[in-house]
């Protein structure tokens, strides 16, 4: 269980201070800013849960760490029922603080909800967000299954993972907001509904699908001759 509460929190932290830079200061920090709202809470969580559970806060890393044998299917299940539950709760305490506030309300701020089409900034077609978003997944998780593969990368691996994030979220804003998370994405669409519901379907199955194709990629490259 003290894996699965680790999970919970750092999930929780994450969607807290990810989407709620986007939501609630997304015009003043840009896309730069909201980029490293995302990624410096993994490199704060990776170092206070990181011996605890890996620091996965994440569905798509737990299910690359699952194809690649680093995890059991219990474990997966476990994490993913953690991880989804922290989103909710950071989702949830974000829109009440945004109705605290003179901000509009949760649909005026998006609460960091992803989005194609009219939702996009860039009017990004659903096509276009699914490929976008497995590109992004891929490349952040075959930089997580390589630099916590071995002794002599893992102290640096909460660094390497945060400015991986950061990087991917540098492009991916513009274009759908930046999943490459199935419960951050999961969390602000179920409490915003209406078209952000209707959407994350290819925030869930694109980032699973990118975990996946990074998963074999990475086997086949370190498998011995």
């Amino acid at each position: 269980m003290k894996k699965y509460l680790a999970e919970l929190v750092g999930t929780f932290t994450l969607v807290f201070f990810g989407c709620g830079a986007a939501a609630v200061a997304g015009v003043k920090l840009g896309t730069l800013g909201i980029a490293f709202a995302f990624g410096l809470p993994i490199v704060a969580m990776a170092y206070a849960i990181g011996d605890v559970s890996g620091c996965h806060v994440n569905p798509a890393v737990s299910f690359a760490m699952l194809l690649t044998k680093r995890m059991n299917s219990k474990d997966f299940v476990g994490y993913v029922v953690a991880q989804v539950i922290g989103a909710i709760a950071a989702s949830a305490l974000l829109a009440f603080v945004i109705g605290q506030s003179n901000l509009g309300g949760v649909a005026a701020t998006g609460l960091g909800a992803n989005g194609y089409g009219a939702a996009s900034s860039v009017g990004l077609s659903a096509a276009g967000a699914f490929i976008v978003e497995v590109v992004l997944t891929f490349v952040f998780i075959m930089t997580i299954l390589g630099v916590t593969s071995g002794e002599k990368t893992s102290a640096l691996a909460g660094l390497v993972i945060g400015l991986c994030l950061t990087f991917v979220h540098i492009m991916g804003i513009p274009l759908t907001g930046t999943s490459v998370n199935p419960a951050r994405s999961l969390a602000p669409a179920l409490l915003l509904g209406g078209q952000p519901l209707c959407q994350v379907w290819v925030f869930i199955a694109a980032p699973l699908v990118g975990a996946a194709l990074a998963a074999v990629v990475w086997t086949a490259l370190n498998a011995k001759n």
